[in-house]
C-alpha cells in the first residue's frame, strides 16, 4: 500500500499546469547537452549533481517525454522510499506499523513536492532510506553501495552516515562500511569543494523560520519516542538520529559556513515517518485525534504543491510572455545574467531572439549559463539594439553588484524609454525602446 500511495500521489498533477521551475530547467537543458559538454560542464560546476544528470541524460536519450520524462523519475524514486520506510518498520516492529509509516512518508507535503521536481532529492532519500533497511539487516557491503550511490547523487547523503552511526557504532560491519563510503565520496567533496563558491555561493545564513521549522520537528520526533513501547526501542534508537542529526548539523554548519538547504536533508523525513508509524501503531486516542486534524491542512497543501504558484517561478511562462510580446530583430537581456535559465529550456523561443550580452553560449563555454561580454563591449551592443526585452527579477529582490550587471542597468535607464512592464511569476518582462519609438 505505501509505495502505490506514494505512486498515486506523485502521478497526480504530475505536469503541475504545464510549468517549471529554475532548477528543474537547469536539470533540463544540461540533461539535453551531448554527453561530451555535459562531462566539460561537469569539471567546472555542479559536480555535485553530476550522476543525477547522467541519469536523466539517459532517461531523455531513450524516451524526450518533457516535463513527464523530467518527474518520473523522482515518482518511482518516492514509491521506492515508501516501500522502503514500510520496511524497516516492519522489520523492527510489525505490519501495522509498517502500512503506517510507509503512508506516513507518502504524504508528507514535503516528500510530495520534491516528488513532482526534476532535481536529485527524491532520489538521494530512496537511496538512504534503502540503504537504512540494509543496514538493519546487517547487509554491510550491499549497505555501503547504496549508500555510497546515495551520496554521489548529492554529497550531503553522507550526514545518513552519522545519523546511522547512532544505532550501529559498535558493529565492525557498519565501521568498515562507513569507511568505504567515506573513500568513495572521496574523489566528488574534492572536486566540489572547488566549485563550492560559484556553486553555494547564494546561500545566507539560515533564518529563523528554518530553525523554527526544526523546532518542531525535533519536538515532534522526541515527544513521538516518548510514546512508543520499550519493545520497539530500536526503531527508536534508529530512526531518532536520522529525523534529528542531518538537518541539525547542517544547521549548526551554517552559522559560520552556510550550506542549509531543507531539500539537502530530506530524507530526513523517513526517520520522522518511522516515528510516527510506529507511535500509531502502539495505539491511544490522541496520538490520532491528532494524526486525523493533520489531514486537513495537508490536504489543501498537497492541492497547493500541485500548481505554479508553488514553486519560486515558472520558466516556461516566463518564455511563453517573451513569446507574445518579440519582434523580428528584437534583443533579450536577463538581469540576472543567471535567469538566461528562464530561455534555455525553451530553445526556439530563446534562438530566435539576438542575446545581446552573450559572448559565449553555455555549451561553449562549458557552464550553466554562458558568459557575457565585458562592460564596455556590453553597453556598445546594447545601444545598438532598437528594442530591448529585458528580463527581470521580481521587484524587491536584491541586485548583483558586478560591473556587468551595473552596465546593464545603466544603459538602460539613461538611454531607453521604458514602454512596459509585465509582472510574471516569480519574474518580470519589460520591454525598452529607443527614445522616442515605444509605439
Amino acid at each position: 500500500m505505501p509505495p502505490s500511495l506514494a505512486l498515486a500521489l506523485g502521478l497526480w498533477g504530475l505536469p503541475r499546469g504545464g510549468s517549471m521551475w529554475r532548477d528543474e530547467s537547469v536539470t533540463y537543458q544540461v540533461a539535453h547537452r551531448p554527453f561530451g559538454a555535459l562531462v566539460d560542464l561537469l569539471g567546472q560546476v555542479d559536480a555535485v549533481h553530476g550522476l543525477y544528470y547522467l541519469l536523466m541524460h539517459a532517461v531523455f536519450g531513450v524516451w524526450d517525454g518533457g516535463l513527464w520524462a523530467l518527474r518520473l523519475p523522482s515518482v518511482a524514486a518516492t514509491a521506492l522510499a515508501a516501500a522502503g520506510v514500510a520496511a524497516i518498520a516492519h522489520r523492527l516492529v510489525g505490519e501495522r506499523a509498517a502500512l503506517l509509516a510507509g503512508a506516513a512518508y507518502a504524504v508528507a507535503p514535503p516528500v510530495q513536492m520534491y516528488a513532482q521536481e526534476g532535481r536529485s532529492y527524491a532520489l538521494v532519500a530512496a537511496a538512504v532510506v534503502c540503504a537504512t533497511y540494509l543496514l538493519v539487516r546487517e547487509r554491510w557491503v550491499a549497505y555501503a553501495v547504496v549508500l555510497a550511490l546515495g551520496c554521489w547523487l548529492h554529497e550531503f547523503a553522507v550526514l545518513a552516515l552519522l545519523a546511522h552511526g547512532c544505532a550501529a557504532w559498535r558493529s565492525r560491519g557498519w565501521r568498515w562500511s562507513a569507511g568505504a563510503v567515506a573513500v568513495a565520496l572521496t574523489p566528488l567533496a574534492l572536486l566540489s569543494a572547488g566549485q563550492a563558491q560559484q556553486q553555494l555561493g547564494w546561500l545566507g545564513r539560515p533564518k529563523w523560520t528554518d530553525w523554527a521549522a526544526y523546532a518542531v520537528i525535533a519536538g515532534a520526533a522526541v515527544l513521538l519516542a516518548r510514546g512508543i513501547p520499550e519493545r520497539d526501542r530500536a526503531l527508536v534508537r534508529l530512526a531518532l538520529p536520522l529525523a534529528l542529526l542531518p538537518p541539525g548539523l547542517l544547521l549548526a554548519v551554517s552559522l559560520v559556513h552556510p550550506l542549509y538547504v531543507d531539500r539537502y536533508v530530506l530524507y530526513a523525513l523517513a526517520g520522522l515517518a518511522l516515528l510516527v508509524g510506529a507511535r500509531l501503531a502502539a495505539g491511544g486516542w490522541v496520538a490520532w485525534v491528532v494524526a486525523a486534524a493533520l489531514l486537513v491542512p495537508f490536504g489543501f497543501w498537497a492541492g497547493w504543491l500541485r500548481t505554479p504558484e508553488s514553486r519560486k517561478d515558472d520558466v516556461l511562462a516566463v518564455a511563453a510572455a517573451v513569446r507574445a510580446e518579440a519582434r523580428p530583430g528584437d534583443a533579450v537581456l536577463f538581469l540576472p545574467a543567471r535567469r538566461r535559465e528562464w530561455l534555455l529550456s525553451s530553445p526556439r523561443v530563446y534562438e530566435g531572439l539576438r542575446d545581446v550580452a552573450l559572448a559565449e553560449s553555455p555549451t561553449a563555454s562549458g557552464t550553466l549559463w554562458g558568459t557575457e561580454l565585458p562592460p564596455p563591449d556590453l553597453r556598445a551592443r546594447l545601444l545598438a539594439a532598437p528594442r530591448v526585452l529585458a528580463v527581470l527579477d521580481p521587484a524587491g529582490e536584491p541586485v548583483d553588484p558586478y560591473p556587468g550587471e551595473s552596465v546593464k542597468r545603466q544603459t538602460l535607464t539613461a538611454h531607453f524609454d521604458l514602454c512596459s512592464l509585465t509582472p510574471l511569476h516569480g519574474a518580470r518582462l519589460a520591454v525598452f525602446a529607443q527614445p522616442g519609438t515605444c509605439g
